[in-house]
């Protein structure tokens, strides 16, 4: 009788094995040109998945989930490739699988408007622009009220332009420009009742010329800098 038992329990776990080893001859397969062809899967060193996704020819195609060395509850990158293009959508999650940002990448490059959002993965955060994974554009940063915090410019991963600061009341407090990463050009701050406090130039991130300051939104005293 327990023969007949440990027998059963034999064939069951050599049918199991069977099975896995079946299904391990269909991953992690090169074509006839030595490239990655179909589904691949890799482990970390402590067996923890480390990615998942379908090859063809050597090139990634349709879903691929990557995950992080600590976990594999969630995947922590999700990419879904364009057809024939090395261009994917891509989201980024916590461990825990909450959604942190979104949007394309172009092999390694991030492209186009990239959005960041709050814990609640809803509630906007971020939108900036990159062009060959370099900022480049505006960008706009966002109170959890969904008020503006900032609208800045870049060009080349360097502030470029008008910049806008705000209170979370709504109410602006820096109206600034840049050229290529430093202070130039006019420059306004404004109290968080929005009074002129002072203004001025810049250039090449100091102050230059004359500054005028305010006292409740009135002119109370002009500063000469010297050149």
């Amino acid at each position: 009788m327990k023969f007949n038992v440990y027998l059963t329990i034999f064939i069951s776990f050599l049918t199991l094995f069977c099975f896995q080893i079946r299904g391990q001859e269909h991953i992690n397969k090169f074509d006839l040109n030595g490239k990655r062809h179909g589904v691949w899967k890799k482990y970390y060193s402590n067996n923890n998945i480390r990615y998942e996704g379908t090859f063809k020819a050597g090139k990634e195609t349709g879903v691929f989930k990557y995950y992080d060395i600590t976990d594999s509850s969630h995947p922590t990158i999700i990419k879904k490739f364009k057809p024939n293009s090395i261009t994917a959508t891509v989201k980024f999650y916590t461990l825990k699988g909450t959604l942190e940002s979104s949007g394309e990448m172009r092999g390694k490059n991030r492209i186009g408007t990239w959005l960041y959002y709050y814990p609640d993965e809803k509630t906007l955060m971020i939108e900036e622009n990159y062009e060959n994974g370099i900022l480049n554009g505006s960008y706009k940063s966002f109170y959890k009220t969904g008020k503006i915090t900032e609208i800045l410019n870049y060009k080349n991963g360097k502030l470029h332009g008008n910049a806008k600061r705000y209170a979370d009341n709504g109410v602006l407090l820096d109206d600034l420009n840049y050229n290529n990463g430093k202070l130039e050009g006019a420059a306004k701050y404004y109290n968080i009742y929005g009074k002129l406090i002072y203004a001025g130039n810049y250039k090449n991130d100091e102050k230059i010329g004359t500054w005028e300051y305010y006292e409740k939104g009135k002119k109370e005293n002009i500063s000469k800098l010297k050149q």
